[in-house]
């Protein structure tokens, strides 16, 4: 048996892009902390002593939602627009993925501000405020976050500091918005849906 010796170039092209690998690891281990906040919203629902309950103060916020998870569209066309070097498509696209995420965290404070002065919902009032809060909050923390990143994107392309080059690491960003994005299913689901 004969071995074959691999280059060192070689290697490194048939690596995977470190960014991409980075942000990987990232989404595993936010996965992780989200699963923890799921599993104990889940097992808690319906063990509050005292109100309100989910069912008499949440209300579905379906406007808020498809404007989430459109800003993943926008996103992805924005970085193909990137990639092919059309810097107009790609800066209108990004800014508004910023604004379907900003609307988005409008929403979630909309109905926050609802929860507590009209409804008298707050983090300690019971159970299932603590753990909605806890989990809806977390969710909002990183849509925050992104917020902060695609907009510190957005101020580099439109100092047209952003080009062709830059097409990866936006690629990996994105990775990131989706990840938020998808995440807003799960929680849709459990507390909008499963625990009302």
């Amino acid at each position: 048996m004969s071995a074959t010796a691999v280059s060192i170039p070689e290697m490194q092209q048939s690596l995977p892009y470190r960014g991409t690998v980075a942000m990987a690891s990232l989404i595993i281990a936010e996965s992780a902390i989200f699963t923890i906040f799921v599993v104990a919203y889940l097992f808690y629902i319906g063990k509050s002593l005292t109100g309100p309950t989910p069912r008499e103060v949440l209300e579905t916020p379906i406007f808020y939602t498809i404007c989430l998870l459109s800003s993943s569209l926008t996103v992805h066309y924005a970085g193909r627009f990137l990639e092919k070097g059309r810097r107009g498509g790609f800066l209108s696209l990004w800014t508004l993925t910023i604004l379907l995420g900003g609307l988005f965290l409008f929403g979630t404070g909309q109905e926050w501000h609802r929860l507590i002065y009209e409804n008298g919902l707050t983090i300690s009032t019971n159970l299932f405020g603590t753990t909605y809060y806890s989990l809806v909050g977390l969710h909002a923390f990183h849509v925050s976050a992104g917020l902060i990143m695609l907009s510190i994107v957005a101020i580099f392309a439109f100092a047209k500091r952003v080009g062709t080059d830059h097409s990866r690491r936006i690629e990996v960003l994105s990775l990131y918005w989706h990840f938020v994005d998808a995440v807003w299913v799960v929680v849709f689901t459990v507390v909008y849906v499963v625990g009302r």
